[in-house]
């Protein structure tokens, strides 16, 4: 359905008891996020909030799509796999030979709705220009500062649009503006971006760039802007096939070569010029639940200002997962794997991107495997494709097991895995805020074959592990006193995986440590061991795997091991273990910085604690950054080295 603004969007949740309007004073600055992550953590996402006393003229709606139920909402559909079944019966459609003028004919009206989807620029003001600011002045609009280190506020959901100078083609995309006055921001788009390369082509002309923000407006706008769509596709088109309506567009007041939804619910029109010097930007608490270090990127200059009468501010909060953008995330995950499926990978079942994984870091892909060396085809095609091409470790299943059952999905996979020759190890461009490569946005990928192996995919050479010596981690913790905890869980599931907490202290540890426990008899039946630091609670296993992913480049910090089988000195098992700690320069030769992860000040968190019984959003949230406390490294969000 199409939302005729994000007031009537606010109206639809609130008819569904999903929304909380909070109505006592809340700062922007860090005490709407602390409150947000309390409630974005709690069972099924919680409730949208809409904080209607801020200090300023605009009320705060934040966690709108926290929770599958909203993110369909927001979608106008039932479920989001509906979203991949319309879109693969298209291309079925699209792509079935025409033999005769009456299948011909029958494809007319599929084309006439492809028309009706497509964004047309309708003349005159729009809803969203009712308000021209005279002076056009951010510090006016309630834009949050989120985290205690974060270089200051930051626009969190800015739908930006730049066009090519040399085609006219319009992107719009997604990318955290920092507020340094009143008429500057950073703008913050990565080098493997679409609008960083408009800016690259502006910059060879030496010509200003004209840009165009829009907050707000129909929830479609914010998740298009999202998609991992193709360059040549527009933003608006498939806006416009989301909601069923094509998206009407307005030209910008001072920027008429942009143009921009007519009912959003602010427009910021400014300029960035490619000559002028870049500004210092960031830290700034990230979705990967670390902060993103300072960086030099452009200035975007505002030139204009304008909004509805009854404009919302639309916000998010991004941090330790889980938090509303794993909801965007998973849309993203349902609607495009009928597009994967149709035109890259034909095998693909499913896919599943685990939130501790954190968007690029883990993708999980089910595969109808038909021959050897399937599960490295599909590799191969994934990691070429779009913005697939991020991912670090891809694990890939077949048909034999459920994967949005974890544990079922591990036993199955560890029973076909010989970790000496059905891990692969590759390398290629990596998210420039994945902090674990040694050389920013370049590092390592793994590939993990959990399917089912045909006779040419096994090596004789390496036995099936078994063992008759009862796995004892007391003897572990007595023999090497580095290591501090255990989980060995899992093993009682039958998956043959432990997860251990060292304190690291001198170079090449973790790969020494790793061989001289895989020495132990009773490991024989662990194929795999997952090291993180002595602080993070290894029991505690989503937290410790998100951690371990983040911190892991897999090609440089993983040791295959191949210990004699015991019992058997002629044969060979196979494990290994994979270092999720922090890198250093002092033990790991590792040059770049390290970032903290997020956890809120105590006087925000006391401050909320007083205030929560007057918020009537329901019984008392402890704040979740309690539990992280103790595995910060220090309190900046660069770890001391």
């Amino acid at each position: 359905m199409a939302y005729k603004h994000l007031k009537h969007f606010i109206d639809t949740l609130e008819k569904a008891g999903e929304l909380v309007r909070i109505k006592t004073y809340v700062d922007p600055r860090l005490e709407i996020a602390e409150i947000t992550d309390r409630v974005s953590k709690s069972p099924n996402g919680g409730k949208a909030l809409l904080f209607e006393n801020t200090g300023y003229d605009f009320p705060v709606l934040i966690n709108s799509m926290g929770s599958y139920k909203r993110m369909c909402m927001a979608l106008g559909v039932q479920e989001l796999d509906d979203v991949a079944n319309e879109i693969e019966a298209l291309i079925k459609l699209l792509s079935k030979p025409k033999e005769g003028l009456l299948d011909k004919l029958a494809m007319l009206p599929k084309l006439g709705q492809f028309a009706s989807w497509m964004p047309k620029v309708v003349s005159g003001k729009g809803a969203c220009q009712e308000v021209i600011m005279a002076d056009p002045d951010l510090t006016k609009i309630p834009v949050m500062q989120c985290w205690p280190k974060d270089g200051g506020p930051f626009i969190t959901l800015p739908v930006i649009h730049t066009k090519d100078p040399n085609t006219g083609t319009r992107n719009v995309g997604m990318y955290r503006m920092q507020v340094f006055d009143k008429t500057m921001t950073g703008m913050h788009w990565h080098k493997h971006k679409v609008s960083a390369k408009h800016f690259m082509e502006y910059k060879k002309l030496k010509k200003r760039m004209p840009v165009a923000v829009i907050l707000g407006g129909d929830p479609a706008y914010t998740y298009s802007a999202t998609a991992p769509l193709p360059e040549n596709v527009d933003e608006y088109m498939l806006a416009g096939f989301l909601r069923k309506q094509k998206v009407e567009l307005v030209r910008c007041i001072t920027q008429p070569e942009i143009e921009v939804p007519a009912d959003a619910d602010f427009v910021i029109e400014g300029y960035v010029d490619p000559e002028e010097e870049l500004i210092w930007e960031g830290p700034f608490g990230d979705h990967t639940g670390y902060y993103s270090l300072a960086d030099w990127y452009p200035r975007f200059h505002v030139t204009a200002i304008t909004h509805r009468k009854d404009a919302v501010y639309p916000s998010t909060i991004v941090g330790i997962p889980p938090q509303e953008d794993a909801w965007i995330g998973k849309a993203t995950e349902r609607i495009f794997l009928a597009p994967i499926k149709m035109t890259m990978v034909p095998e693909i079942i499913d896919m599943e991107m685990p939130v501790e994984g954190v968007f690029h870091n883990l993708v999980i892909a089910q595969i109808k495997k038909d021959y050897p060396g399937q599960a490295q085809k599909v590799m191969n095609a994934m990691w070429g494709a779009g913005q697939m091409m991020f991912n670090k470790i891809l694990a890939v299943a077949d048909e034999g097991t459920n994967i949005q059952d974890y544990k079922a999905l591990a036993r199955y996979m560890f029973q076909n895995l010989n970790p000496a020759t059905d891990i692969y190890f590759s390398q290629g461009p990596m998210d420039v805020l994945d902090h674990s490569c040694s050389k920013m946005g370049f590092g390592g990928k793994m590939c993990i074959d959990g399917t089912r192996k045909y006779e040419e995919e096994i090596e004789g050479s390496v036995e099936k592990l078994t063992s008759n010596y009862p796995f004892n981690k007391q003897e572990i913790l007595k023999r090497f006193p580095e290591v501090k905890e255990i989980n060995d869980s899992l093993l009682k599931e039958d998956i043959p995986c432990i997860l251990v907490a060292v304190q690291k202290s001198r170079p090449l540890h973790i790969k020494e440590l790793n061989e001289q426990i895989y020495c132990l008899p009773e490991m024989t039946s662990v194929k795999m061991v997952l090291y993180v630091e002595h602080t993070v609670d290894v029991n505690d296993l989503p937290s410790a795997l998100w951690r371990f992913c983040n911190n892991l480049d897999p090609r440089r910090d993983s040791f295959v091991v191949r210990p004699p089988l015991p019992g058997h000195p002629d044969k060979m098992g196979a494990g290994i273990g994979m270092d999720g700690t922090l890198k250093t320069r002092l033990l790991d030769n590792f040059e770049r910085d390290w970032p903290n992860i997020i956890v809120a000040d105590d006087a925000t968190i006391k401050k909320i604690d007083e205030k929560w019984e007057s918020l009537n959003i329901g019984s008392f949230i402890a704040s979740p950054s309690h539990k992280y406390k103790s595995q910060m490294y220090g309190e900046e969000a660069v770890v001391p080295q």
